[in-house]
């Protein structure tokens, strides 16, 4: 009897079909949001309108041939298949979104168009346009929703997806929303609609502060979705610098700022009973007394340089919470404040907000991870029959967490190494590209120097430095690990 191999092209095409399924259900979102600034765009009866609506309808044809092709397939993931799902909803996310950008009045090329869609869905803030005051309503509107949802996705991810992939030490943060086994559903629901509410209640009060301050409505609402996703993108080429004197603006931006780099979870514990839960946090006590310090400090310079003390401190709490948060707003060009201020902001530039926040960054768990696991060394150097317990956050810190934090760090600083010496053989000067692979790494958005800095933007960048750079914008937003792990041979042999 002859025994026939079995064809494995069907059960191949049948592994991914749930990856694609959920990525369909992605992008209708994408295409329903699509429609909000279409609807401005046809009451204001501007000629953008078209590029939403040829967008929309481009969108809305991939998901129903995803769908048609998936309708049967039920949506249970493994492991790897959200590992690829991570990486592809992002990247597809961010192309589907550039098309506004390519069909509307800016005409941007496609680099142009996907390194500012790259750069809004992934929060980070770098932009490549100029003129942004003469953008249509729809086109300013866009920009903003990119980020906000960006922002959610980013906590999903935070909460649900990381832990679940222990990636990075995210295993710390493990809650009952990432004990996913092998499927995707099972209790994702009551903690997504949780943490949506509180990111809406948040986006909410943030628009209505912003327009009780004197924002005009556009304004307002696209600043409170910038603001609370800490993606940085503003409707004028001035950044926040459009309203350096008002500084009742500046203050509650640093708040909303501040409220979208805390843990999420915290809020809905705090909500359902727990009124303690922000405050006993680790995290939250580090980047809080990291905030608190640099701000006196960074003030303290200022004010010996002449500036009087309430514009130093406004200014100082606004551009240092605003990098340490991965924001990226700007009210001044803070790389004119001296040296001191230089090297701070430089460094201020890899750390990142908390995990479960909209923030990007090293994230504020690891150095104090890194801080418990130094003082242990030392310990042992000093007595080395000793067995010293590490915690964290009342949490024993595992060797699968240890792991996870090291191999991150050495990744994520490897990775800013590799991107900028790529952009230097691109000719950027060494700032340039040191400061652009930083801030593309740790989504933060602006760099250093007199091109990318608080007061330039990317435009003028080869293409090739531009591509170079959306990839070290998705790299960083999904914790290095997360791609890397793609490019394994390992990985594609089960």
């Amino acid at each position: 009897m002859t025994i026939r191999p079995r064809w494995q092209g069907g059960e191949r095409i049948h592994r991914w079909a749930p990856v694609l399924k959920v990525l369909a259900v992605l992008w209708l979102v994408l295409a329903l949001f699509m429609a909000v600034p279409l609807v401005v765009l046809l009451i204001e009866k501007e000629p953008d309108a078209r590029a939403f609506l040829l967008s929309m309808l481009v969108v809305l044809l991939a998901v129903a041939l995803a769908w048609l092709a998936t309708v049967k397939v039920a949506v249970e993931l493994k492991p790897w298949q959200m590992f690829v799902l991570t990486t592809l909803s992002w990247v597809t996310i961010s192309g589907f979104a550039s098309l506004p950008l390519v069909f509307g009045a800016p005409h941007l090329s496609l680099t142009n168009a996907v390194f500012e869609s790259v750069s809004a869905i992934t929060t980070t803030g770098s932009t490549v346009l100029v003129g942004i005051e003469g953008l249509s309503d729809g086109l300013k509107l866009w920009r903003g929703i990119m980020q906000w949802l960006g922002g959610i996705g980013i906590i999903v991810m935070g909460i649900a997806i990381l832990p679940f992939l222990k990636v990075g030490g995210m295993r710390l943060f493990h809650t009952e929303s990432s004990d996913w086994s092998d499927k995707v559903m099972p209790r994702t629901g009551g903690i997504a609609k949780a943490t949506l509410s509180v990111y809406v209640g948040f986006t909410s009060a943030a628009g209505l502060a912003y327009w009780l301050g004197g924002m005009s409505p556009l304004d307002a609402v696209v600043h409170a979705m910038t603001s609370v996703a800490t993606g940085g993108f503003a409707n004028s080429d001035a950044s926040f610098g459009a309203y350096a004197d008002q500084p009742h603006l500046l203050w509650l931006a640093t708040l909303f700022m501040l409220a979208g780099a805390l843990p999420f979870v915290l809020y809905i514990r705090t909500l359902r009973g727990a009124h303690l839960a922000l405050w006993r946090d680790q995290q939250v006590q580090g980047l809080l007394l990291l905030l608190g310090l640099v701000i006196l400090l960074l003030s303290a310079w200022r004010s010996w340089q002449g500036v009087a003390p309430f514009e130093a401190l406004t200014h100082v709490a606004f551009n240092v919470v605003s990098v340490v948060t991965t924001t990226g707003y700007a009210s001044q060009d803070y790389s004119l404040w001296g040296p001191l201020a230089y090297a701070a902001f430089f460094y201020l530039t890899f750390v990142g907000g908390c995990s479960g926040s909209t923030s990007g960054g090293m994230k504020i768990f690891r150095f104090q991870i890194a801080a418990i696991l130094l003082r242990n060394q030392l310990r042992f150097l000093s007595h080395s029959q000793g067995i010293f317990a590490s915690r964290y956050n009342g949490q024993p810190l595992t060797d699968d967490i240890t792991r996870g934090v090291v191999a991150f760090s050495f990744f994520f600083f490897l990775t800013i190494a590799g991107l900028a010496l790529g952009l230097a053989l691109l000719g950027l000067d060494f700032v340039t590209a040191l400061s652009g692979a930083a801030t593309a790494v740790a989504n933060v958005g602006p760099g250093l120097g007199e091109t990318i800095g608080p007061a330039g933007n990317f435009t003028s960048l080869p293409e090739a430095a531009k591509w170079l750079l959306c990839v070290g914008m998705l790299m960083g937003r999904l914790e290095i690990l997360t791609v890397l792990v793609l490019l394994t041979p390992t990985f594609w042999r089960r």
